[in-house]
């Protein structure tokens, strides 16, 4: 075979070696196009999927090289990409400040974050800025964070500088995980430790399904919530593990829809609705449902706290708390109008928040203070329709029995009433 012919031989091979690439890889395995589809269609475009790797850009893992840069830029590629996508953060141990995870990412269809990392936020407070966050997801459409990893916010040298007890315009310390206007998501077995403020923080979010999460703090770590939840719908947290410096779980303004199922939660403040009537405008809270849940040495067990001198009316309706188990709380129920963390309070006057429709049912355990039940509510606008079915809480020293405590409220009772309602 001549030269000529040599070379007009491999160019033919090669265009037909490529036909038959195409072809293939268009048509789901089989040469020429799907079942039915003329020689002359397109074949159906399929949905890719890309992986990009921290380490790939740049991240050290040696727990001392600030890797903030890398995992911007990662998240960066990833987030331009399109299909589904996954993150990867390796094991080992990373040094990230602040960092926003941001969208949208407008051809991603899912992006899955597999964190195995240990991840450590810098103790430096002044490169949060005015950040409230250290790690935040915003504006991102079918996220998926799993892995197993770790979020150590390293607190413990930030705690001192929280005044946010004896300072109403105190300066919020960063959270350790925050996700804004997210959608559809999902968060699955990963650890939060030490947090400088809250733990996990959901604000104007949508579909959201949390599990297997674990959390941790000293009990005496200043405002650590386990998870706060507000302005979102639809939100589902299960099987976790909570202890912490403050509330396990607090239900802020402006949601609705959203269930708490099969929490352990100690140390901490229990589950907690509120505060509520702080601000102006705040949005209502309704539909919520706390079951299957146990409070061991918590400061409450279900509270519901609103503000004194509401500044506008809010309501916070149909709301149900079914099947926990108090070991050791000092306040298993609770209802409190006339919340103040500080000294004292501007003004006394009642809150204008509107409790209503609100049940605890089967309600078991022991408290290890007197009033083992409070409803306090607002002589403003008095509770209405606050339903007790089945509480027997004994006091955790067996040397008496223990007590209830109500204000501007008619409760309804029903079945077994340990101790007995207010008269």
């Amino acid at each position: 075979m001549s030269m000529v012919d040599s070379s007009g031989f491999i160019l033919l091979l090669l265009l037909t070696m490529s036909f038959l690439v195409r072809g293939i890889a268009g048509s789901g395995g089989g040469v020429g196009g799907g079942r039915g589809q003329s020689p002359h269609s397109h074949p159906p475009k399929q949905r890719s999927s890309a992986l990009f790797n921290v380490k790939s850009f740049g991240a050290r893992a040696d727990g001392r090289t600030d890797d903030t840069k890398a995992f911007r830029a990662a998240w960066r590629e990833a987030c331009r990409s399109e299909g589904t996508v996954y993150l990867l953060i390796p094991r080992g141990t990373y040094l990230i400040g602040p960092i926003e995870f941001s969208g949208p990412c407008k051809n991603v269809s899912s992006l899955i974050v597999r964190m195995k990392g240990y991840l450590k936020a810098t103790t430096d407070l002044s490169k949060y800025g005015h950040s409230a966050g250290w790690v935040e997801f915003g504006w991102v459409n079918g996220l998926v964070l799993t892995g197993g990893g770790t979020f150590d916010g390293q607190g413990v040298k930030a705690w001192p500088f929280n005044t946010c007890f004896t300072n109403s315009s105190c300066k919020l310390l960063p959270t350790n995980l925050k996700f804004v206007a997210m959608n559809t998501t999902v968060v699955r077995g990963i650890k939060s430790r030490n947090s400088k403020f809250f733990h996990v923080a959901l604000v104007d979010c949508k579909n959201f399904k949390g599990s297997e999460i674990s959390i941790s703090a000293p009990a005496n770590s200043p405002n650590t919530d386990g998870i706060h939840i507000e302005r979102s719908s639809a939100v589902y947290f299960s099987r976790s593990l909570i202890g912490t410096g403050d509330d396990c779980i607090s239900v802020g303004q402006g949601n609705s829809e959203v269930t708490i199922t099969s929490i352990t939660c100690g140390p901490g403040h229990g589950i907690s609705v509120g505060s509520l009537g702080r601000y102006p405008n705040e949005g209502d809270v309704s539909g919520l449902v706390v079951r299957d849940c146990t409070m061991t040495g918590t400061m409450n067990g279900i509270r519901i706290k609103t503000w004194p001198n509401s500044p506008g009316r809010s309501t916070a309706t149909n709301m149900t708390f079914e099947n926990i188990v108090m070991n050791n709380v000092t306040n298993p129920i609770i209802i409190d109008q006339t919340y103040c963390p500080f000294a004292s309070c501007a003004s006394l006057a009642p809150s204008r928040v509107k409790l209503s429709d609100i049940y605890f049912k089967n309600i078991r355990g022991t408290s290890s203070s007197a009033v083992a039940v409070t409803l306090e509510c607002s002589k403003g606008i008095p509770c209405q329709n606050i339903c007790l079915e089945d509480v027997h809480l004994d006091l955790s020293s067996g040397e008496r029995d223990a007590t209830s405590s109500c204000k501007n409220v008619r409760a309804k009772y029903i079945g077994t009433q340990i101790p007995p309602p207010c008269t």
